[in-house]
């Protein structure tokens, strides 16, 4: 019997939790990606805390001319500003079953841009 998408990328998300995790320190960037918006936070997994989050449905993200890569290199530089003000210089980068591609890079990208390092 075939996999569904989303048992596919809960199989992938679990396989790389397995190995990734974050400290307050160094933090998870984990990032969750629907058809329409995209969300990034960092967490903390020793003690169960989110430490900042960001995502393309803030108010100061400004989606309305811009393609969905662009909004998601936006969402990336705003969770590294965000970081940066909660004193946290790298991550571990949770893609979260994803492909590092698109949007994911995107982001990526963005949070590198602004100073993370991961």
């Amino acid at each position: 019997m075939a996999l569904s998408k989303l048992d596919r990328r809960t199989r992938l998300r679990n396989r790389i939790r397995k190995t990734i995790t974050g400290t307050a320190e160094r933090p998870r960037l984990a990032v969750f990606r629907s058809n329409k918006e995209i969300y990034a936070q960092l967490i903390d997994d020793v003690n169960g805390v989110t430490i900042t989050a960001a995502s393309s449905r803030d108010k100061d993200i400004d989606t309305s001319k811009v393609n969905k890569s662009e909004v998601a290199k936006l969402v990336g530089k705003a969770i590294a500003d965000k970081a940066q003000k909660a004193g946290v210089e790298t991550v571990a980068f949770d893609r979260g079953g994803y492909l590092y591609h698109g949007r994911v890079k995107s982001l990526a990208e963005g949070a590198r841009e602004s100073g993370l390092k991961f």
